[in-house]
């Protein structure tokens, strides 16, 4: 009986190494050599590699009978439960028709304050949040109350104002130099780079964050590049555009040249009520009462559209 059962042990291992070897070569030499024919993709090579077979043939001399049916058993099982391939024509991935809803940080609104009012009660860690909630969003809408913050009692909040104001100033005096020196290379018929930094050069000058000096500068540079602007296409210029000039031009003191804007607004756009408004405020500025009301009584009988601040000035003054 135990020869029997020997001899019964030695077939099994001898049929178990013939399928092993059979499973290698056919899969060596017929399966990997079809399947690199039939495609280039690497990717998909891996899965059918001689390596893979190789793996496989030593797992079956290793466990014998319980490895190749194991690879038989989950070969069955692939086809039977896999055996249709899926339709992917209507399936689109697009990242554009990903919409991703944010919830909102209920806290840290909660929590906002104005930055006046953080540095009117001197309360550092509200006045640490709203600094670093400016930072997150448009921080050249925010210079001017940032440089409220240069003189503030917390140390931290002071220092933290400061590097951010000189990052920004400069990056724009960088960029008012690139800009300038394209406006300079740029063709005759070409306005764009003038039109950007116009309103560019505006957006921050403005705010009134530079010395005297380097403010003055930059607002003839602002001016200088209207007046570019202008000779190459008058029409280019806005009236937005004229009204920035002059103001800009009232804010360092430069009523001479503040008056010949206005006047070019005024040639311009008759009927526009910057037109009016930047006359009267250089008016009002320069104290000349004669000009003004007559400035004042052409508003009231032109056609022009008056807002409510300009409204309010003709009542007080009527």
């Amino acid at each position: 009986m135990p020869v029997w059962d020997e001899v019964i042990f030695l077939i099994v291992l001898v049929i178990n190494v013939l399928i092993a070897v059979i499973y290698l070569l056919w899969g060596v030499l017929a399966v990997v050599p079809a399947k690199e024919m039939q495609t280039e993709n690497e990717w998909e090579r891996l899965f059918d590699n001689r390596r893979g077979f190789l793996l496989k043939f030593f797992v079956m001399l290793l466990c014998p009978v319980v490895g190749p049916l194991f690879f038989i058993i989950t070969y069955l099982l692939d086809k039977l439960l896999f055996w249709m391939t899926p339709d992917l024509e209507d399936v689109i991935f697009s990242k554009d028709r990903v919409k991703t809803q944010l919830k909102a940080d209920e806290e840290r609104v909660r929590n906002m304050v104005p930055l006046e009012e953080a540095l009117a009660i001197n309360e550092k860690k509200n006045l640490r949040m709203v600094m670093m909630n400016m930072v997150k969003g448009e921080i050249q809408d925010s210079l001017a109350a940032i440089a409220l913050a240069l003189d503030s009692e917390d140390s931290e909040a002071a220092h933290y104002a400061a590097s951010v104001m000189t990052d920004e100033l400069n990056e724009f005096r960088t960029r008012v130099q690139a800009l300038s020196q394209e406006i300079e290379e740029e063709k005759e018929d070409e306005t764009a780079c003038e039109e950007m930094l116009l309103d560019y050069m505006n957006k921050v000058l403005k705010l009134q964050i530079f010395t005297p000096i380097e403010q003055k500068r930059f607002v003839y540079i602002m001016a200088d590049t209207a007046e570019k602007l202008r000779q190459k296409d008058a029409v280019r210029v806005t009236e937005e555009q004229y009204e920035n000039v002059c103001l800009r031009l009232m804010e360092i003191k430069d009523y001479e040249n503040a008056e010949k804007w206005g006047s070019w607004l005024a040639e311009q756009y008759p009927e526009q009520l910057s037109a009016y408004t930047c006359k009267l405020k250089l008016y009002f500025t320069l104290q000349d009462k004669e000009a003004f009301f007559t400035t004042l009584h052409a508003l009231k009988k032109s056609d022009v559209v008056i807002d409510r601040e300009t409204l309010e000035l003709i009542r007080v003054f009527s």
